[in-house]
C-alpha cells in the first residue's frame, strides 16, 4: 500500500512533466501563426480601399487570403528601389518636403521618419554598441544602446561632477522597455557610469525581449565603446 501514493506521486510529476514540454513545442508554434494571421488579416484590408472592380476578387472569382500582404511587400521592394535612383529621391524629397509642411502632421512625421532611420538603417545613424548602465538608480542595472553624442548645446548644460571632461563626457542611450523594445526612454548618462558587455546589438535586444531568457552563444568581436566615442580631450603626457 505504501508503494501506491509514491507511484501515484511519480505519475503525476511525468504527467506535468509531459504536459509542460507539449506547451513548450506549441506556444511557439500557435503565437506564430497568430501573429501571422493577424498581419495577413491587417495586409488583406488595404485591398478593400480599392474600387470592388479593381479587388482581386473580381478578377479570381474568390477572395485570395494574403494577397493585401503580397502587395504590401512588392509596393515596399518597389518603393525601395525607385528611391536607389537621383528621380526616385527627387521624389521623395519632394514627398517630405510635403508632409512638412503641415503644422501638426510635420512632427509626428520627421519623428517617426529618423526614429525609423535609427532602427533600420545599417549606417551610423543605428544603434553602436549595448551596455550596462545604472537605471532607474544606481543600485539596479539595465542594458541599454548606445544611440550616439549628445549635442554641445546640451551637453554644456549638463552637470560637471569634477569638471575633467575624460571623467564626465555624457553619451546618448536608448533603454528599451520589454518585451516591446519600440518603447523606451531616452536617457544622458555620464561615461564613467556606463559598462561595456561582449554582446552585439542583436543578441542584445533578443535579450531583452525574451526577459532574460534567451542568451547568446559566445561573446562577439564587437568595437569597444571607446573606439565609437574617443576622448574629445586626452590626458597631456607627463
Amino acid at each position: 500500500m505504501a508503494q501506491q501514493p509514491a507511484e501515484s506521486g511519480k505519475l503525476k510529476k511525468s504527467l506535468k512533466k509531459y504536459m509542460l514540454t507539449g506547451v513548450l513545442v506549441w506556444l511557439p508554434i500557435i503565437v506564430t501563426i497568430w501573429v501571422i494571421s493577424y498581419i495577413i488579416g491587417m495586409a488583406d484590408q488595404l485591398v478593400n480601399i480599392l474600387p470592388a472592380r479593381w479587388q482581386p476578387q473580381a478578377f479570381l472569382g474568390f477572395k485570395l487570403h494574403g494577397i493585401g500582404l503580397l502587395a504590401a511587400l512588392i509596393i515596399v521592394f518597389f518603393t525601395g528601389l525607385l528611391t536607389a535612383n537621383v528621380l526616385g529621391r527627387r521624389i521623395l524629397a519632394a514627398w517630405d518636403a510635403f508632409w512638412g509642411r503641415i503644422p501638426v502632421v510635420k512632427s509626428i512625421y520627421s519623428g517617426v521618419k529618423k526614429v525609423s532611420e535609427s532602427l533600420l538603417s545599417d549606417s551610423r545613424q543605428s544603434f553602436k554598441t549595448p551596455v550596462l548602465i545604472p537605471f532607474p538608480h544606481h543600485d539596479v542595472w539595465t542594458i541599454g544602446f548606445v544611440s550616439g553624442h549628445i549635442p554641445d548645446n546640451i551637453a554644456s548644460a549638463l552637470p560637471h561632477q569634477t569638471g575633467d571632461t575624460q571623467t564626465d563626457e555624457y553619451i546618448s542611450v536608448y533603454v528599451p522597455t520589454t518585451p516591446n523594445p519600440t518603447g523606451g526612454y531616452y536617457i544622458m548618462v555620464n561615461k564613467k557610469d556606463v559598462r561595456e558587455i561582449d554582446m552585439s546589438v542583436d543578441d542584445a535586444l533578443k535579450y531583452v525581449i525574451s526577459l532574460g531568457m534567451v542568451q547568446p552563444d559566445e561573446p562577439p568581436h564587437k568595437q569597444s565603446l571607446q573606439a565609437i566615442f574617443p576622448l574629445h580631450n586626452p590626458a597631456k603626457p607627463h
